[in-house]
């Protein structure tokens, strides 16, 4: 069988810093030690988002969210490998429900980038995610919970699995008279665009549930033409286009930045959807922003947004059964 396109320019990507950095024409004594983080949780980061980092600039706000540095190794107060929860708010292997309605499958732990402010860099996904064996477990806690109307795909990235496996996943939840919404959460139409297949289109304009895909994107830089293209395609095929930031300090912590954002996405189809502010995540404390300085950043996007285009600000703390605003 021959291999997709998408596939070979995944495997095309980068996993050294060394080699991304004499790509982007980096001298490795502009940025720091990235040794021990490297190790821990690898650099992985795709050519095509690689090539929209701007060359010799190594605060490119592209690439601080993917190189690892000396940082993360620094020990936080308040920040763990769970923020979120997920420990607590699994049911069956690769089911986790934290709300009411709703269910997200971990569908798996693979992901085209390295996210370094990832809230799952520590998830245990080895024993912990939907494999084909776990779906019946999946259907069977569905029938089992009839109040369950939506499934969330996530993990990982739902989307780097092969078109063939998504069709049985979608094909599966469908059977299911109680599901009437499908949600993907993924960045890969974002930083590998050229996963949106024809086939991928396909089974999205045939699936017969309500389909929203929510991307990730953190910066307006990340949307290229052939990202606006893909997520256009996405859109034609009838999925509803939703979009969640994550702030993070000195990459998109400005207004002019997420008004920048949120326009763009706008004109590519996509509503913004949530700005979430740091899942405090071991290793991501640089990034954080406090609350009081989020606070006056979502003032002066007020100010700036008309009310469809504002994010809502938004923190996702272990045991509370929603997303609190902030």
């Amino acid at each position: 069988m021959q291999t997709p396109d998408w596939q070979k320019a995944l495997a095309g990507g980068f996993s050294r810093v060394a080699d991304l950095l004499e790509y982007l024409q980096i001298d490795p004594s502009a940025v720091s030690d990235h040794t021990r983080a490297n190790a821990q949780f690898p650099l992985r980061v795709p050519r095509e988002f690689a090539s929209l980092m701007t060359k010799g600039d190594p605060r490119d706000p592209l690439l601080l969210q993917i190189l690892p540095t000396a940082s993360e190794m620094a020990q936080a107060t308040g920040f763990s490998i769970d923020p979120v929860g997920d420990s607590q708010a699994k049911q069956v292997p690769g089911v986790l429900q934290k709300y009411h309605g709703r269910i997200l499958v971990i569908a798996t732990g693979a992901c085209a980038i390295h996210c370094r402010y990832c809230f799952r860099r520590h998830y245990p996904y080895a024993g912990a995610t939907a494999g084909e064996r776990q779906w019946s477990e999946i259907l069977d806690y569905l029938q089992a919970h009839p109040e369950i109307d939506e499934v969330i795909l996530s993990g990982g990235d739902p989307l780097m699995a092969s078109d063939r496996k998504l069709e049985r996943w979608l094909q599966r939840l469908a059977s299911l008279p109680q599901v009437k919404r499908l949600r993907i959460h993924t960045r890969l139409p974002v930083v590998l665009p050229q996963r949106i297949t024809p086939e991928l289109l396909a089974m999205l304009e045939k699936c017969t549930l309500d389909t929203l895909m929510v991307i990730h994107v953190n910066h307006p830089n990340e949307l290229s033409p052939a990202v606006a293209g893909a997520l256009r395609a996405v859109r034609a095929a009838g999925a509803t286009l939703l979009n969640q930031s994550v702030l993070l300090r000195g990459i998109n912590d400005s207004c002019d930045t997420l008004v920048r954002l949120s326009t763009r996405l706008f004109e590519i189809g996509v509503m913004p959807y949530y700005l979430h502010l740091l899942d405090r995540v071991e290793g991501a404390a640089h990034f954080e922003l406090d609350e009081a300085a989020s606070r006056r950043l979502q003032r002066q996007l007020l100010s700036k947004l008309p009310g469809y285009l504002m994010p809502r600000m938004v923190r996702e703390t272990a045991g509370i059964p929603y997303k609190r605003p902030i």
